[in-house]
C-alpha cells in the first residue's frame, strides 16, 4: 500500500510532524464549520478551474464552428467543380465572343451555333478554376443556374431572357445582318 501524500512529504523532509499536525487542524476545522453551517467551503482552486475549463469550452466550439464553415466552402466548391466537369459544352469554332467579366471585356472562341445559343440563353459560360488559373467553359443554362444557387460570382455570362414575347415584338419584321459581331 502507498503512502499518503502527507506521509511521503515527512520521509523526503520537506515538512515536519507540527506542520503536519497543522494543516491537519486547519483541514478538520473547516470541514466541521461547513457541515455546520450547511454551506460548503468554497474552493477557490476548483472555481478558477471551472472557469478555465468553460473558457477552454467556449474557445473549442469557436473553433469548431469555423472548421465546419470552411469546411461547407470546400464542399461547395468540390459540387461547383463537379458540376463544371460532368456538364462541359466543348468550345469548337474560331469565332470570338465577347462577354464582360468583373468589369473586363473577356473573349472566347466558339462556332456559330454556340454563339446563337450563347444569345438565345440556352448556354452559359462559367469561370472555372484550376489552382491559380481561371478558364471561362461553356456549360448549359440549367447547369449554370444550379451552380449559380451555390456561388454567384462562378457564372460569368448568362443571357438575359426576352421579357416581350415574338409575337409582341415590334422589330419580327426586320433582319438582323449575318456579320453583325460586337
Amino acid at each position: 500500500m502507498s503512502a499518503s501524500l502527507q506521509d511521503q512529504l515527512k520521509k523526503s523532509g520537506l515538512i515536519d510532524d507540527k506542520k503536519a499536525k497543522q494543516l491537519k487542524r486547519a483541514k478538520n476545522k473547516q470541514e466541521k464549520l461547513a457541515r455546520k453551517t450547511k454551506n460548503p467551503a468554497v474552493d477557490q482552486h476548483k472555481l478558477a478551474l471551472d472557469r478555465t475549463k468553460s473558457e477552454k469550452i467556449a474557445k473549442d466550439r469557436q473553433l469548431n464552428l469555423e472548421k465546419n464553415k470552411q469546411a461547407e466552402v470546400h464542399a461547395l466548391a468540390a459540387q461547383i467543380k463537379q458540376l463544371i466537369e460532368m456538364n462541359i459544352v466543348a468550345k469548337d469554332g474560331d469565332q470570338k465572343f465577347s462577354f464582360t467579366d468583373s468589369k473586363l471585356i473577356k473573349h472566347i472562341y466558339v462556332s456559330q451555333n454556340q454563339i446563337d445559343q450563347l444569345s438565345r440563353g440556352t448556354l452559359a459560360i462559367v469561370t472555372q478554376k484550376d489552382g491559380q488559373k481561371h478558364n471561362h467553359v461553356l456549360v448549359p443554362i440549367g447547369v449554370a443556374q444550379k451552380i449559380e444557387q451555390r456561388d454567384t460570382k462562378v457564372v460569368a455570362f448568362q443571357a438575359q431572357q426576352n421579357t416581350i414575347g415574338e409575337e409582341d415584338d415590334p422589330y419580327a419584321d426586320f433582319q438582323i445582318p449575318d456579320d453583325l459581331t460586337w
